[in-house]
């Protein structure tokens, strides 16, 4: 056995790879959002000029909506990086690749929902439209990632194939 991984784990880690920086970005424009939160006003410097604006939303949402954003998308670089160590058959592992990719996009876009509008922060179902879609978009991603943690946790410890 050689210590370079197989040619489908190396395409898995570069999927995850490549969709981690993707939601990195997205943490980092809603990070944008943010700022222009905190200032009231929608300025870019260097560029002159701004326009008066005050986003709407929390510090609050819009702080986790930016580190939602960070943090799942170094979440996906994590899981690429210790994929080849994961207990799965080359299915598993395409299944735990797009199950985990899913998930950092349900849940980064489910928590731009909250500061962008009022009473939408997926807590219930049918509160009030937005707020039933954000949680019909969160809560399956929370599920989702109770299994795959619950998954890789029962093929590591209790059933390891070597």
């Amino acid at each position: 056995m050689t210590d370079t991984p197989s040619t489908p784990i190396r395409r898995y880690q570069h999927l995850l790879i490549g969709h981690g920086a993707l939601v990195l970005l997205f943490g980092f424009i809603v990070g944008f959002g943010f700022v222009f939160f905190l200032l009231g006003k929608i300025a870019l410097w260097p560029i002159p000029g701004s326009i008066d604006y005050q986003l709407p939303g929390t510090y609050d949402a819009w702080r986790m909506a930016h580190l939602e954003g960070i943090l799942n998308g170094f979440a996906l670089w994590i899981v690429a990086a210790v994929l080849p160590l994961m207990p799965f058959s080359t299915k598993g592992l395409r299944n735990l690749t797009w199950g985990f990719i899913l998930i950092a996009w349900f849940i980064v876009v489910a928590s731009l929902f909250d500061p962008l509008f009022p009473d939408a922060r997926a807590l219930e179902f049918g509160r009030n439209a937005l707020n039933t879609i954000a949680f019909l978009i969160f809560y399956p991603a929370i599920f989702g990632v109770v299994i795959v943690v619950c998954a890789i946790a029962w093929k590591s410890l209790w059933k390891p194939e070597g």
